[in-house]
């Protein structure tokens, strides 16, 4: 219930209204969040790596409806991407891209700008020898989100897919992308969907994601496992072992803020294992769903929000 509570929130204009105007580096925020600027973004890349850590770096600006902030986010990625190649981080990071930031969302045409803007985010990429990975949102998007993916992956094949374990659908779709040179990242999956398209139990996501990341071990692709869950870390390495895959044939990921003693520890042990970094100034959404994900942060939040007040 809680969990439901704080999505419904994660889309109140009142509450954002007063959570918006908190500064990024204040307590729960700069948590989860590594900044506003791209300099900000840089400079954390290069902190992980000296922890021996991979960065997937995502600029938060998701659900645009208008098509002059769609390519500021584009904009916004290129430098990005400059920034990497000037300061010689490129292969340590690479981009993780919402399609609803770059213009899916803009009704008629926005699939069509979407793919437009994707490719000139790829296509930088590309030049500077790194990589995208294209974000999965709501359920509404997905058949178009894949579409993308396979447009893109013609000129960019390297271009990520992301898979959402919660979903009924998404077993198929994981032997649908399983194939060699596929990069494809299995999470659980972060929005709130009905019953008749997700499940809803944790135990049925969990059995889901299990089902999922064993036809990528076995499939031609390279997996990218992304939860928090020792347990499903666990039977993820082994069905690598199990499937012959050597540690630099598949990689963990976490988010930034979360476990970052366990993320040290995994890749001193020899695994790849990449942060996905969020860095912007709309960063009030992806904030909420981190809290859904665990209300044991709510307490310093809500503290948080009162002192401000």
């Amino acid at each position: 219930m809680l969990r439901r509570s704080l999505l419904a929130l994660s889309r109140s204009d009142r509450v954002k209204g007063l959570v918006a105007t908190m500064p990024v580096s204040s307590g729960i925020v700069a948590r989860y969040v590594a900044g506003e600027s791209t300099e900000d973004a840089v400079r954390t890349v290069g902190t992980l790596a000296d922890g021996g850590l991979l960065a997937s770096l995502d600029h938060l600006g998701e659900d645009c409806h208008d098509r002059t902030q769609a390519d500021a986010n584009v904009d916004a990625y290129l430098k990005l991407i400059d920034a990497l190649t000037v300061s010689r981080e490129t292969g340590r990071a690479e981009v993780s891209v919402k399609l609803s930031a770059i213009g899916q969302a803009l009704g008629r045409d926005g699939e069509r700008v979407a793919i437009d803007n994707a490719r000139r985010i790829c296509r930088g990429a590309d030049d500077a020898r790194t990589t995208v990975t294209l974000d999965m949102e709501d359920h509404t998007t997905t058949d178009s989100t894949l579409t993308i993916l396979r447009e893109l992956r013609t000129d960019f094949p390297a271009t990520g897919a992301v898979v959402q374990a919660y979903l009924h659908r998404t077993e198929q779709d994981c032997r649908d992308l399983a194939y060699e040179g596929s990069r494809v990242r299995l999470c659980k999956g972060a929005y709130k969907e009905p019953a008749s398209v997700a499940f809803q139990r944790r135990m049925d996501v969990d059995r889901s994601y299990v089902r999922c990341a064993m036809v990528l071990m076995a499939g031609a692709g390279y997996p990218m496992i992304a939860t928090h869950d020792p347990r499903l870390i666990d039977i993820s390495m082994m069905l690598a072992k199990r499937n012959g895959r050597s540690t630099e044939e598949f990689e963990l990921q976490m988010l930034y803020g979360m476990r970052p003693d366990e993320q040290r520890r995994l890749a001193e042990l020899g695994h790849r294992m990449r942060v996905y970094v969020p860095y912007g100034s709309q960063w009030y959404g992806y904030l909420m769903r981190r809290l859904a994900e665990r209300p044991s942060n709510v307490t310093f939040f809500a503290r948080s929000l009162l002192t401000k007040s």
